[in-house]
């Protein structure tokens, strides 16, 4: 690899570091760990970094110590494992002290693995990020040998986004009513992708998001010949959000508008797009372990991805925004629940908590759909539950049957 083009890309690089406005995230990183970033493309994971890299240089590392590569760069497009001895030389040629290595979307690159754990036996510090579900697998963690953290990234929860747009501390108070609420129905249809700040497009920001997931990650990653097919598979699992979808449902659906696709090729494009971060999927608590994986919920890893796809369509939104609270939360633990006389959008296992959602329960059919699956649910329950319902404005407190049942507006469900 030639020397003069890397250090061409690190110097750029460092000045996109240096003109990147950092957001503080709710995301805690150990000063000296070594960590595997992953998750959505865009979803700020580079942007942990430069806060990793800036902290360093306010604590006087020099820039030429810094080594901060994007393999997103079109420069790097014939880079190969063969070309990361030339890395480390490069950076023995910039500075003659101790190097702090910063690599992101890593992923395609046949044998990062190896060098990665290389770097971290010579005792470099090293972070990594990438935009594939694999690099999470038992396979490339026991690959690594424990050297590195992997840690998830999501884009901005709304507290995180309230912080973006310098509303840092909400009262719920009148006179801060008005503008959270516009920031809530903001975040609410256009998502958190953290560039989305300060866009006046920002569908067209989420679209470009979805765009690069799809063909870089998704078809071209997996060498996808049948492009129409993935892309109405995805279309079709949009618009059916909140229900549970096996596999046969899906081919169903799609061979129902007269598209021929086997029930083989949707499992496997499924799991190109779980292992791109496109969609999260929920397994049903009641469920016997063998069939836990065969009826999953999907929802899509940010509200300006299902926008994209949903029109008028704010209770999908609703419930795919709760989900991703929930999955940030306390994914280990986050099920739903159909069967045993009860009906239940989500349960966290560790709480026992059951959670319905609804735009309003001013309907009395919904208000009564609602409670009577969570009562059903409590009846049957052996330890004390707690039960919820998430509702776009409303609050309440209702008592039925001696159980409490706490009406929640999202506003305050996803500040909680």
């Amino acid at each position: 690899m030639n020397h003069d083009l890397l250090k061409r890309i690190i110097s750029d690089q460092h000045q996109v570091i240096k003109n990147t406005l950092i957001v503080e995230r709710d995301i805690e990183l150990e000063r000296d760990a070594n960590y595997v970033l992953v998750g959505l493309r865009r979803a700020g994971k580079s942007t942990l970094l430069y806060k990793r890299v800036k902290d360093l240089v306010k604590e006087g590392v020099d820039w030429d110590q810094i080594i901060y590569i994007n393999f997103d760069d079109e420069r790097l497009l014939n880079f190969n494992v063969n070309d990361f001895d030339d890395i480390v030389t490069v950076a023995e040629e910039l500075s003659d002290k101790k190097h702090y290595f910063y690599f992101d979307e890593i992923q395609d690159i046949e044998g990062w693995e190896k060098f990665a754990i290389r770097l971290a036996n010579q005792h470099y510090k090293v972070d990594i990020t990438g935009s594939n579900a694999k690099m999470l697998s038992k396979e490339v963690q026991a690959k690594l040998g424990g050297r590195y953290i992997s840690k998830e990234v999501m884009p901005f929860s709304f507290r995180e986004f309230l912080r973006a747009h310098g509303k840092e501390n909400v009262d719920f108070s009148a006179k801060d009513a008005g503008l959270t609420n516009a920031l809530l129905s903001e975040y609410f249809v256009y998502g958190g992708f953290p560039e989305t700040i300060g866009f006046k497009n920002k569908r067209e920001c989420a679209s470009n998001v979805y765009q690069k997931v799809l063909y870089n990650d998704i078809i071209v990653h997996n060498e996808i010949r049948n492009e129409n097919g993935v892309k109405l598979m995805i279309k079709k699992i949009a618009e059916s959000i909140k229900q549970d979808l096996s596999y046969t449902r899906i081919q169903n659906i799609i061979t129902g508008i007269g598209y021929k696709i086997s029930k083989d090729i949707i499992i496997d494009y499924c799991g190109y797009c779980k292992d791109a971060f496109l969609f999260l999927t929920l397994e049903n608590y009641y469920a016997s372990f063998l069939d836990k994986s065969s009826n999953p919920k999907y929802y899509f890893m940010d509200n300006g991805l299902l926008n994209l796809f949903v029109d008028d369509k704010k209770s999908s939104l609703l419930e795919n925004v709760v989900a991703l609270k929930l999955y940030r939360d306390n994914k280990e633990n986050l099920y739903y629940l159909k069967g045993n006389k009860s009906d239940v959008d989500f349960y966290l296992s560790d709480t026992n908590t059951a959670i319905q959602v609804a735009l309003s329960l001013d309907d009395k059919e919904v208000y009564d759909r609602e409670i009577n699956n969570l009562i059903e649910f409590a009846k049957h329950s052996q330890d004390n539950s707690n039960l919820i319902i998430v509702t776009y404005e409303e609050e309440d407190v209702i008592n039925v049957e001696d159980k409490t049942i706490n009406v929640m507006p999202l506003k305050k469900f996803l500040l909680r």
